[in-house]
């Protein structure tokens, strides 16, 4: 799942280098939202005890 994510983020930068700035700051918000879930994620897994 994390990979997708981050995935997700690659290509989010990708447009926002790429985006007229009245779609800059809608990429920003979606940008920020994904980056909050890979760290929840990360976090989520490094709480988990190990099997």
């Amino acid at each position: 799942m994390t990979n997708t994510l981050e995935n997700h983020i690659e290509e989010l930068r990708a447009e926002f280098r790429n985006a007229d700035p009245a779609e800059r700051a809608q990429i920003e918000a979606e940008l920020e939202q994904a980056r909050a879930e890979l760290a929840a994620l990360i976090a989520a897994e490094d709480a988990e005890p190990p099997h």
